[in-house]
């Protein structure tokens, strides 16, 4: 039953969902979602709950505003209905379409939602549509508001931080009781746990320690602000103040201890500043029992005040890390998958150690990366990608480590042990696979081509993993092309069957994600 304990088979309902009406300022006729005794305090039962685009948020903090569920909502599509039952701190959220509401689900398994620093938790309803009345008009004006928006209009000051957490992926930092250094490093660290950290820019503004942080996406963004605003990097010292930057990209010119663009190793480190060790800046840290820990082969080790700090256990953040390097792979297409296919996806954004299908379970897979830095980049590429026909659901597990199995037992080849594999894209110190990590897409980049292998050579070879080649193009060199699935599946499909195939004597074909189209 190995790992079977991490897979989401239901969603958690507790009584304040069934046997809910009316209530005072509610602004709802009548709600049921089913008949039930007891509280949430009591052991909520799972259930199967069909998709849909009602979405029932419950253990709401008392202050929550409209707008703040709605931000929930907002960076996955249109939101048309919200419901706010304030005296159960609970709230409806309609979605325009059940495909986004999905969107939202999936994300939310593998990034626990906070509002003002407190978890919510968020399930399908088994509405199928919200009906409010019009009466309470706070909230069909934000509706309003939000809709106008989402139109093409300007936003309200009702709405302009949900907006702001839906559309910006740079959040704006500052330090307030600054009694130890917080380090740039110290900074990716920590906010590395909601997604990938693209740069860092710090700065002293007002006499106060700043930085500027970009994710990679701006829902990664807004979970670390709904998670982090107001918390402590050091008991009692160092709180985090975070919003939203009115900036969507930043302009990193120098590699150093006040600045770091981690998608470009090869910026100089600027006049008078120490310059930054490349693997480092491509490669993500190894994980540490604290994540101001120091990072191997850093620029520059905590301070002596930071390090004793974290010798006497004052490290607050720190107990949120140590997240494990494995990750459960579920709703997997079990007639079609096989460890190696999941080897060489994930592969693509880290060193993949073992691969275990599960044996009672074969529609799910536990996978252990390198570190957990590569399995949170991992699960956010690859969560909600299509494989196989199936939409995969990529977490992270609570296993430390995938166990092989015992001597003289036939799993069957559910378990492989990559440990030594020759094919990790990562081993090396200051790869250039580094700098090149894309989130899947329907154009894949080839490279390590033959002389002699033409256009036509590669687009049958494609054409035969299953897709349909929509464009190619070869580099001046011929030694690497670009070539242009039809969809991002076919892309993916293509990548599994052709990364690493031989294209004659010692020469094999490498196959990776590009962010380019043709």
């Amino acid at each position: 039953m190995d790992g079977i304990s991490d897979v989401a088979v239901g969603v958690k309902r507790g009584s304040d969902e069934l046997n809910m009406y009316s209530s005072p300022n509610s602004g709802v006729s009548s709600i049921s979602d089913g008949a039930s005794n007891g509280s949430d305090s009591k052991k909520l039962r799972v259930e199967e709950a069909p998709p849909s685009r009602v979405l029932h948020i419950r253990k709401l903090p008392n202050e929550a505003s409209e707008t703040e569920v709605i931000a929930l909502g907002l960076p996955f599509g249109k939101v048309t209905n919200i419901l706010t039952l304030k005296g159960k701190n609970q709230a409806f959220l309609e979605m325009g379409t059940e495909e986004t509401a999905i969107a939202l689900v999936n994300y939310y398994t593998t990034v626990t939602p906070h509002i003002r620093n407190v978890p919510v938790f968020i399930q399908y309803s088994n509405h199928k549509e919200l009906k409010t009345d019009s009466g309470n008009q706070r909230t069909q004006a934000v509706l309003q508001a939000v809709s106008a928006v989402q139109s093409g209009g300007s936003p309200s000051s009702d709405v302009q931080e949900a907006l702001a957490a839906a559309s910006s992926p740079v959040l704006r930092i500052i330090i307030d009781n600054m009694f130890y250094p917080v380090t740039l490093d110290v900074l990716q660290q920590i906010f590395s746990k909601f997604g990938t950290v693209m740069k860092i820019i710090t700065f002293t503004k007002n006499n106060q320690f700043q930085a500027l942080l970009q994710f990679s996406d701006p829902v990664n963004a807004q979970q670390a602000k709904l998670a982090l605003d107001g918390q402590n990097i050091y008991n009692s010292c160092c709180t985090l103040r975070i919003d939203f930057s009115k900036l969507v990209n930043l302009n990193v010119k120098y590699n150093n201890d006040k600045s770091r663009d981690y998608t470009r190793p090869e910026l100089p480190a600027g006049d008078g500043q120490p310059s930054l060790d490349c693997t480092v800046a491509a490669a993500f840290s190894k994980d540490s029992n604290s994540l101001l820990g120091k990072i191997p082969g850093a620029l520059n080790p905590l301070s002596a005040a930071a390090a004793a700090a974290a010798a006497a256990g004052r490290v607050a953040l720190a107990g949120q890390a140590g997240s494990s390097g494995v990750l459960l792979v579920s709703n997997l297409n079990e007639e079609m998958v096989a460890p190696q296919s999941l080897f060489t996806l994930f592969g693509v954004y880290g060193d993949v150690q073992r691969v275990k299908i599960l044996y009672n379970k074969k529609d799910s897979a536990l996978i252990q990366m390198s570190d957990s830095n590569q399995a949170q980049l991992a699960m956010s590429h690859l969560n909600g990608q299509k494989m196989y026909g199936k939409i995969i659901r990529v977490t992270l597990s609570k296993h430390q480590t995938v166990a092989l199995p015992r001597d003289g037992l036939d799993d069957q080849g559910l378990t492989k042990d990559y440990a030594n594999s020759p094919l990790h894209r990562f081993k090396k110190p200051g790869s250039k696979n580094f700098q090149n990590i894309f989130p899947p897409s329907g154009t894949l980049h080839l490279s390590n081509v033959p002389q002699d292998v033409t256009e036509d050579d590669l687009r049958l070879l494609f054409s035969n993993a299953g897709g349909t080649v929509k464009a190619f193009k070869f580099f001046q060199d011929r030694k690497m092309a670009l070539i242009q699935m039809s969809t991002v599946e076919e892309a993916i499909q293509g990548l599994i069957d052709l990364h690493n195939y031989n294209m004659g004597g010692s020469q094999h074909l490498r196959v990776s994600f590009s962010k380019s189209t043709i």
